[in-house]
Order: structure tokens, then C-alpha cells, then sequence
């Protein structure tokens, strides 16, 4: 049998899976097992920010694993604190707990709002307001988060103390952060929701909000966060500075890590014994994402990332087929007018290209290393089949 027969048979049968064995990738291009390449506008879904085996990154991943591959969160390692170091010092923010994902990063900041809210008030008051259209993850409890229907049909009961409001509406906002409520938890562009962008003034009001009823405010960057937006966090864009901010996918590189950090309101909320993961900062992951955040920390890197999103921009406006471009920096939406996002994934892929969905929209998540002659190409794929 070949790689996809031996998946068929022998995986759970939870992904819709492209008909593609993938084999091996360098920089923005990757290769299936029949020799045939494609250029990735998706990235792994936004994980991999420096492309493809990046030398620098993998060089750090190699020396580290041939150091220490892992060892118990029971004691100290040095990869796993000059990344927290980093990132606080980032962000601007105090503490960091470190998970395998955005779902478990979710699931902390979760804990964290709760256990504020029961330190300083008690019972009743463990309500989290999230959005319509929002994804939060997986698990039981991040399902139960995400504010979308068709996530939740098959699995119920849910873990209970979720509220959905309507995004971008003040009124609906203010009829539901009734007296349970301790926390507010929103993306600022809901990328699987299809990549629709919060409005500014409304962050605003809920920040104020948040502020004057000591409820936190969670902004769950795991797709945003990293550079993907054009600046570190998303948070910078609305000059938010949030209570947690939850982190992952781009941050390894390709490795899975995922980040709950948490300001000085609640940086002693958690103690010992509150919360814990046997792979959480396992220091060969640490290393990657310490090569990311090198490189994106780089002068006149997240300024490439902007300019890369403005020129894609331009190219697909130009399209007579798309009727909007959403989203911020390379996290990027395509409404088309008569073509179906689906067709559109199957036609790019058979030409050469990986492109990605969010709902109706095509959704384009290329590496933030992308080189002008990889966006080059992928471009013109995809505007041969748009024209067509």
C-alpha cells in the first residue's frame, strides 16, 4: 500500500484530506512522493511562519535535540526560560505557561479568568463571553467557546459557562455581560470563521468594558500572533493590551507549542498544582520557536510583511472575479462572485498551488518567508484559474 491507502486504513477518519503524500518542503515549496511540487500559500495552516526547514531554525531544532530531547517540568532548563523571557519581554506582558497548542493555550486562559474571578469574588461569576463565529479549539471546553454551531451537533453535553455575543454589536454586547460573567475572550480576525476582521472601535468599547468591571480579556492570537498580522501581535494594530494572550501555531515553526500569557492582573493567579502538561515547553520545541522569534525580530522583517500583503492585495483586487479581500497582513480571505471556494482549492492544487478555506472565502496563509519569485507563482496560478 502507499502512504494514503496505509492512512485510509489505519487513521481515524477526521480530516479532509487532499489527495497529496507529502514528502519534503524547502522554503515556500513543497514536494509530494510522485516528485511533484507545490507552492504553499498555506503554510500548515499558518505553523509553518519560516517555511519549509528553514536552515537557522532547523539547525537550532538538531543541536538542541542531540542535547536534551525533554525532561520533566519538575525541573529547570535553560531553552525553556530564555523563551519565556523573550516572549514576556515581547508582548509586554508578565508570565507565560506553555502547552502543546492553541487549544491547550485556550484552556489555561480559561482557568486563569475563572480561578481570578473565584480568588476575588467567589462562586458564581465563571461565565466567559466569546463570539459568534469564533474558533477556539478542539476540546470539549474550547468547543464549547467557539461560537459556531456546526462544531458542537455531535458532541454534547458541553462543559457549561460559555456565552456567544454577536461580533461587532454593542447592543447584543451589553444585554449579555450580565453579573456571571469574568472574562471576555475574542479574536481579532476570526480566521477559521473566514477571516473577518473586528472592527477598532468596537474592541475598543469591550476593552473599556473589561476594564471597568474587572472581567479579563483574553485575545486568543494563536493564528494572529507571531508576525502573521504585519506586527508582532494583532493586540499592537488596536493598541490593546489585553489581560491573556493566547499563542501557538506560528510560534514553533512547525513544531507544536502553544502559549498562555498573562499581564500583571493575574500574573499570581496560578500556583502550584493549578494547571500542568507533561510536553508543555519541551525544549526541543522551545529551540524552534526561539529561531522564529529570532527572525521575526529581525529589522525591517515584519515591514516584509507587510509590503508582501499589500502587494498580494493589490494583485488579487485587481481580479474581476474576487469581490473582497479581507484579513491583515499575510492571514488573508478572498470572496469570489461566481466561483466556489472549494473548486477553487482543487483547480490551485492540481496547477501547482496549496491554498486553504475558511468557510465561503479562500483563505491564503503563506510562510512570512515567502520569496517575491514564490509569491510570484503562486499568484499566477491562482489568477489563471480566477480568469478562466
Amino acid at each position: 500500500m502507499n502512504t494514503m491507502e496505509t492512512s485510509e486504513q489505519f487513521l481515524m477518519k477526521t480530516y479532509g484530506r487532499q489527495p497529496i503524500a507529502v514528502q519534503s518542503g524547502i522554503r515556500g515549496v513543497c514536494t509530494d512522493e510522485t516528485g511533484k511540487t507545490y507552492i504553499d500559500f498555506g503554510s500548515g495552516i499558518g505553523t509553518n511562519s519560516l517555511g519549509y526547514c528553514d536552515a537557522d531554525w532547523a539547525d537550532a531544532v538538531y543541536k538542541q535535540v542531540r542535547t536534551v530531547q525533554h525532561t520533566s517540568n519538575y525541573y529547570y532548563v535553560s531553552v525553556q526560560a530564555e523563551l519565556a523571557e523573550q516572549l514576556c519581554t515581547l508582548t509586554d506582558m508578565e508570565r507565560v505557561f506553555f502547552g502543546n497548542s492553541g487549544a491547550e493555550a485556550n484552556e489555561c486562559a480559561i482557568k486563569v479568568a475563572r480561578k481570578y474571578s473565584f480568588d476575588r469574588y467567589g462562586e458564581g461569576r465563571g461565565t466567559i463571553l466569546t463570539l459568534q463565529n469564533s474558533f477556539h479549539g478542539r476540546t470539549l471546553t474550547t468547543l464549547a467557546a467557539t461560537g459556531q454551531d456546526v462544531f458542537h451537533k455531535d458532541f454534547h453535553p458541553f462543559p457549561q459557562g460559555f456565552v456567544h455575543a454577536k461580533p461587532n454589536d454593542l447592543t447584543d454586547l451589553h444585554e449579555k455581560l450580565d453579573d456571571s460573567v469574568c472574562a471576555v475572550m475574542i479574536e481579532l480576525v476570526q480566521g477559521e470563521g473566514g477571516v473577518h476582521v473586528l472592527d477598532p472601535d468596537y474592541v475598543k468599547v469591550v476593552a473599556e468594558l473589561c476594564q471597568e468591571r474587572d472581567l479579563l480579556l483574553i485575545v486568543d492570537e494563536v493564528q494572529t500572533g507571531i508576525g502573521r498580522t504585519g506586527t508582532f501581535l494583532a493586540c499592537e494594530q488596536y493598541r490593546l493590551h489585553p489581560d491573556i494572550i493566547t499563542l501557538a501555531k506560528g510560534l514553533g515553526g512547525g513544531l507544536p507549542i502553544g502559549a498562555c500569557l498573562v499581564a500583571a492582573s493575574c500574573a499570581d493567579v496560578m500556583g502550584q498544582g493549578s494547571h500542568g502538561s507533561t510536553f508543555g515547553g519541551n525544549p526541543v520545541v522551545c529551540a524552534g520557536a526561539l529561531a522564529v522569534l529570532s527572525r521575526v525580530a529581525e529589522p525591517g522583517f515584519l515591514d516584509s510583511v507587510q509590503e508582501k500583503s499589500v502587494y498580494i492585495r493589490e494583485v488579487l483586487e485587481s481580479c474581476p472575479e474576487v469581490e473582497s479581500v479581507s484579513g491583515l497582513g499575510l492571514m488573508i480571505g478572498i470572496r469570489l462572485k461566481t466561483m466556489s471556494a472549494g473548486e477553487i482549492l482543487a483547480a490551485a492544487r492540481e496547477a501547482g498551488l496549496l491554498v486553504l478555506t475558511a468557510k465561503d472565502k479562500v483563505r491564503l496563509l503563506p510562510p512570512l518567508t515567502i520569496s517575491k519569485e514564490e509569491l510570484d507563482a503562486g499568484l499566477e496560478i491562482l489568477l489563471q484559474i480566477l480568469n478562466n
